[in-house]
């Protein structure tokens, strides 16, 4: 399944999450949305597709500036030892392409295939942005109804305090 953005957006309606989406210029970086993102209240977002040396894929969406250092990160969520996702995983998994990592993609993966963690930092502000699915967009979301998103599709919300982890 590859939802467009009216596909998620209706998903948030059917299941009573209230979202504003702010149109924008194609964002790539982080650093690239500093002025979009200062117009914007609540937390804005990076997010992570990686795989595992045994082949288990994980999603993680971060704080935008939280530091994630991935050559440490296995021995604190269990798994073996990080990188980057390949673009064909990514699409065929979560129905995305690089750029546009986002939460949201959790929709493309009803079967669960793909291991999502969640920055403790996330919960410390409202609203919570992410791509809708296309980086020419910032959707916004309140903390509570980003819980209730995670558990709509079907996972468990692991979140993990990345501040907090030693080097």
């Amino acid at each position: 399944m590859t939802a467009s953005p009216e596909d998620l957006f209706a998903f948030l309606d059917t299941h009573a999450i209230a979202h504003e989406t702010h149109w924008h210029e194609a964002v790539f970086t982080v650093d690239e949305g500093a002025d979009l993102k200062a117009a914007m209240p609540g937390v804005h977002t990076k997010n992570l597709f990686l795989k595992d040396k045994d082949g288990t894929f994980i999603l993680i969406s971060a704080e935008a500036h939280t530091q994630i250092r991935l050559n440490h990160l296995h021995r604190h969520i269990g798994t073996k030892r990080l990188s980057f996702g390949s673009p064909e995983a990514l699409l065929d998994l979560l129905g995305v392409t690089p750029g546009s990592v986002t939460a949201f993609a959790l929709i493309n993966d009803p079967a669960c295939k793909v291991r999502f963690i969640a920055d403790a930092a996330l919960f410390a502000a409202d609203p919570v942005n992410f791509h809708p699915l296309i980086n020419t967009g910032t959707t916004a979301i309140s903390r509570a109804d980003f819980k209730r998103f995670v558990a709509a599709t079907g996972r468990p919300l692991e979140v993990v305090d990345f501040a907090t982890l030693p080097e």
